[in-house]
């Protein structure tokens, strides 16, 4: 298999849960309504939205995301809302020894009505993401959280950006420009939230890929793509979760724009975005049986097609774990300790994965680390399918050579390993 950066940067050496790189979201209730809105900053196009009906366990909600299906923001049934915004907090220097085992945002949003009760949840534990992020209800309540601590609104709105501090000053103008637009006005109106976000959008290497701005009290949301504050795609959350469980992309619901389509098409990412594009609307089986088929025939023509076959075997793995567990995240494929507690089960995404993973596997791949994560997702796949032997051999092998194993197959393999060995005992 060919070696491509954008394939280890992407999708191998990102070690844990991100966020968007620079984001401008706000909370702000006054006038007898209450909104939460934001601009999500990043490099990375192909957004996802995903629907989360209720559980016996879990509230519904909405979700917005990457493409590695992690939350950039969510709202639940009853109004309570969350978003994130990148920062540099360096999480050595604290002094932080009681974290969640999962996605303590995810836990928040799938058990609390309120900022009131999240905060009984936030309070238990350490919050150990590189990020703040704003948590608001539709009572008007809204806090932030960081590795340092919570922070109560004072007033009637507040702010969550991520403009580092040089020289006691702010590197960039997005939080008081939407700060001083706050204060200097009593209106609290879409027009005038969507103006805000308009004012403090970002165009360049790092784009608004998207906006919104969420009613809490009715449970509208108000979607703009790529900085275009003109075209709106408009969410009511209690009828589109009576469509049930799905995951869409979040493009598709806007008018074609060449500034987006330009953005995307120059995206490293757009290879394997078109052929998932192609198993949905033509089948699976049959594009995944043609690819192959071309990656077999023509190596030389087709050097960045095996990497980005990779990118799809993965996102099927990443959209399977999502449908299995209410929504969440692949936990796995983060580290974080509920990843390890492996959810057997049945799906045509998982076995279309394997069959992309056994077959660049089996290819003439010089590269030993990239060859053992290959062998440590095949592993994992096995384990969903209830294979356990197997999946002993092929976690064995992927992490049998330490120098030339990606640390995070090895972290990965290791605890595997060891949680299959003490089944044992």
């Amino acid at each position: 298999m060919n070696k491509i950066i954008f394939l280890i940067v992407m999708s191998i050496l990102i070690y844990g849960p991100g966020t968007a790189k620079a984001c401008t979201i706000f909370s702000c209730s006054r006038g007898g309504e209450v909104y939460a809105a934001a601009n999500e900053d990043d490099t990375t196009p192909f957004n996802r939205i995903w629907y989360n009906p209720a559980t016996k366990a879990r509230y519904a909600s909405v979700c917005f995301g990457a493409p590695d299906m992690q939350i950039a923001s969510a709202m639940n049934e009853h109004g309570l809302f969350f978003d994130y915004a990148a920062a540099n907090y360096d999480l050595s220097k604290l002094n932080l020894t009681n974290p969640y085992k999962g996605d303590i945002m995810w836990e928040v949003l799938g058990k609390c009505k309120n900022v009131k009760e999240a905060l009984v949840i936030l309070k238990k534990y350490d919050y150990i993401s590189q990020s703040q992020v704003l948590l608001a209800d539709k009572e008007g309540n809204s806090v932030l959280i960081n590795p340092k601590g919570i922070i109560e609104k004072k007033g009637d709105f507040q702010i969550n950006s991520n403009c580092n501090m040089i020289n006691g000053k702010l590197a960039c103008r997005r939080p008081e420009i939407a700060n001083e637009m706050l204060s200097e006005s009593k209106e609290n109106n879409i027009n005038f939230l969507k103006t805000i976000l308009d004012k403090t959008h970002q165009e360049g290497e790092l784009n608004t890929l998207y906006s919104t701005i969420c009613d809490l009290k009715k449970g509208i949301i108000y979607v703009y793509l790529f900085h275009d504050y003109n075209t709106v795609y408009k969410i009511d959350l209690k009828a589109e979760l009576k469509k049930g469980y799905r995951i869409e992309n979040l493009a598709d619901h806007f008018p074609p724009s060449f500034a987006y389509e330009s953005f995307s098409k120059n995206h490293a990412l757009y290879l394997k975005e078109s052929i998932f594009q192609e198993m949905k609307d033509k089948g699976m089986e049959s594009i995944i049986d043609r690819y192959i088929e071309e990656s077999r025939t023509s190596p030389s023509k087709n050097k960045n097609l095996d990497p980005a076959l990779l990118e799809v075997a993965l996102q099927l793995i990443k959209y399977s774990w999502n449908e299995h567990n209410n929504g969440s995240m692949w936990d796995y494929w983060f580290s974080k300790p509920l990843g390890y507690e492996i959810k057997q089960y049945k799906d045509p995404k998982i076995d279309a994965a394997q069959r992309i993973l056994t077959y660049l596997s089996a290819q003439n791949n010089p590269d030993s680390k990239m060859q053992n994560f290959l062998y440590e997702i095949l592993g994992f796949i096995n384990l969903v399918q209830g294979n356990n032997n197997l999946a002993r051999d092929l976690y064995e092998k992927a992490i049998h050579n330490p120098e030339q194993t990606y640390n995070v197959t090895l972290v990965r393999g290791k605890e595997i390993l060891k949680r299959m060995n003490d089944l044992k005992q």
